[in-house]
């Protein structure tokens, strides 16, 4: 059973920083995309950033500059280190895990999702 469990969200203040983690657990090969979505109140989930094996690293226009996405194909984790935050940054940050292989040689057609992690950028 494949397992993404997000970490490093919470309170800050505009202009600061936060890193998220999202680490993928169970009988992992491989994973092809790694990505982060968000979801603000009353809004649909959004993309965020995602970092393809191989391909070009993809960034929300409202993100580019500000926030940076990485891999630890290592590990099977991803970050999103934001900075310079803004309130309209707040909202619940989800893990993307797509292309998944596992140790057996089963590819995996379907998204698999972490439980979110809430980011609030207030005053």
């Amino acid at each position: 059973q494949v397992q993404l469990v997000e970490s490093g969200g919470g309170l800050v203040q505009p202009g600061g920083s936060l890193r998220l983690s999202c680490e993928a657990s169970g009988s992992i090969f491989s994973i092809y995309a790694m990505g982060w979505y968000r979801q603000a109140p009353g809004k649909q989930r959004e993309l965020v950033a995602v970092k393809p094996n191989g391909g070009s690293t993809n960034y929300a226009d409202s993100v580019k500059g500000r926030f940076t996405i990485s891999r630890d194909n290592a590990k099977n984790t991803v970050y999103l280190q934001m900075n310079s935050l803004k309130p309209e940054d707040t909202g619940v940050y989800y893990c993307n895990a797509r292309g998944l292989l596992d140790s057996e040689g089963r590819g995996y057609e379907n998204d698999f999702w972490g439980q979110g992690t809430q980011v609030t950028v207030s005053s």
